[in-house]
């Protein structure tokens, strides 16, 4: 592929502001909260675009580190030149998944089930996280109560006063099929529909050179972890 990624990146409005006249200093590293848990160092990732290296920025979008930023923008608030290395992370993340390099890493085809979970909800009921869409089974983390929670949905949510899929306004009211058209219209205009149905090809692909059907693929890429990303 012959792009110039530095130059792709540069037509992100994140990155232009994100990126400034980074000194390398290392006080976003020395706040940033993912840094202290993940082998991650984000004065390294303003080191490596501004080399403007195309095969350097491209192993970025390719690897599991552009996928650590909790996007907290504490990089932001401590940054003597006011770089934001949470920023140019939101930009090679929005590229990676353009170009599909998201599923080279481990933590990029984690994408895929967070779409699909996310934007279903979005565009099916309005909501990012919806309690009908909630599979106890996979996330048995939430624990025992939510679990009994989501076994007396009605009952709760009557008790704690929402007007769960009621007309109206409230809590969880169902919104309109209007709002929802509208909604997909957004997402049609902005080129969300295009990075959904980017997401879910190269996903496909992915899951085929894996030998994995795309149940399968979503499992697994959920679920595992190679325990090779954090500072031990």
């Amino acid at each position: 592929m012959n792009l110039n990624l530095y130059e792709e990146l540069c037509k992100d409005y994140r990155f232009r502001e994100g990126l400034h006249t980074c000194i390398n200093c290392g006080t976003c590293t020395a706040i940033c909260p993912a840094a202290e848990f993940y082998r991650y160092d984000p004065r390294k990732i303003l080191d490596t675009v501004q080399r403007k290296d195309n095969d350097a920025i491209e192993a970025l979008l390719k690897s599991d580190t552009i996928w650590y930023c909790g996007e907290c923008m504490s990089c932001l608030t401590r940054c003597p030149r006011k770089n934001g290395a949470g920023l140019v992370i939101m930009a090679l993340r929005s590229l990676s998944a353009r170009l599909g390099y998201f599923v080279c890493s481990e933590k990029g085809r984690q994408l895929y089930p967070l779409t699909k979970a996310l934007t279903g909800n979005i565009l099916n009921y309005g909501y990012c996280v919806y309690p009908r869409t909630f599979d106890w089974e996979k996330h048995k983390e939430s624990g025992p109560v939510y679990k009994w929670h989501l076994e007396h949905l009605e009952d709760d949510m009557e008790r704690l006063g929402a007007n769960f899929e009621g007309e109206g306004a409230g809590v969880l009211r169902r919104i309109p099929q209007k709002d929802l058209d509208e909604i997909r219209a957004i997402f049609d205009v902005t080129g969300g529909t295009e990075r959904i149905e980017t997401v879910n090809r190269c996903s496909a692909e992915k899951a085929a050179e894996m030998g994995m059907t795309m149940d399968e693929y979503e499992a697994y890429t959920f679920s595992h972890n190679s325990g090779c990303h954090t500072n031990d």
